[in-house]
């Protein structure tokens, strides 16, 4: 039978090679990246069947980096890694054609389920996120109860740099823009999320599963 092609995304490298060894045996791992540009080209180059990724990932956030993926290759099936049971965060993957959304803390159990179930064409969402949750999240025909996103694809970008701690300078040489495009997509982002600072716009973007912890 055919092995599965997988590869990994993860920022911490004891967790990465955790997770190569455990599935390894089973599947063809193709390829392993520790941040999310690098992934999104991995992606692109090695053509995987499912990306296990991280959450939060330096460069882009694994969302965005999924999002991308997704966009460039509808057909890869994306199992999201995190150490949280957000809401949002479940949400937000789910909005983004998730596969698979597993906790860290019981990845080496659960993620050869998510990856049956992928492979199958299912979702796995973790036990440990209990199905009234989940059905808060999901309508009575089980899909995704919608919320319009706010944020362009650039703005997203500037967002994730913005909590990073990156001083506007800092975010045009890195995505080379000027330095007037970065204050004004900051502003932009600042109006559409209802918030004044920096703080305050960490907090709803996590609360809104546009960035990880």
């Amino acid at each position: 039978m055919k092995r599965a092609r997988l590869l990994l995304g993860d920022d911490h490298a004891l967790i990465l090679d955790g997770i190569k060894a455990s599935l390894q045996a089973d599947f063809d791992i193709v390829g392993v990246a520790r941040d999310g540009k690098a992934l999104v080209e991995a992606a692109s180059r090695l053509q995987p069947e499912i990306v296990v990724l991280d959450i939060s990932m330096p460069e882009l956030n694994g969302f965005e980096a999924g999002r991308r993926i997704r966009e460039s290759h509808p057909d890869t099936k994306l199992i999201f890694l995190s150490q949280h049971l957000n809401p949002a965060y479940v949400k937000h993957a789910l909005r983004l054609g998730a596969s698979g959304y597993v906790l860290k803390s019981g990845a080496s159990e659960e993620l050869r389920q998510a990856i049956a179930a992928a492979l199958q064409g299912k979702t796995y969402i973790t036990p440990s996120f209990g199905q009234e949750a989940l059905a808060r999240l999901l309508n009575r025909s089980g899909e995704l109860n919608e919320e319009t996103e706010q944020l362009t694809e650039r703005q997203r970008e500037i967002l994730q740099l913005i909590v990073q701690g990156k001083a506007n300078k800092e975010i045009a040489d890195h995505i080379h823009v000027s330095v007037k495009t970065v204050e004004f997509h900051r502003a932009r982002i600042m109006a559409k999320m209802g918030v004044r600072t920096v703080a305050e716009l960490t907090k709803v973007a996590l609360q809104q599963g546009l960035i990880g912890e």
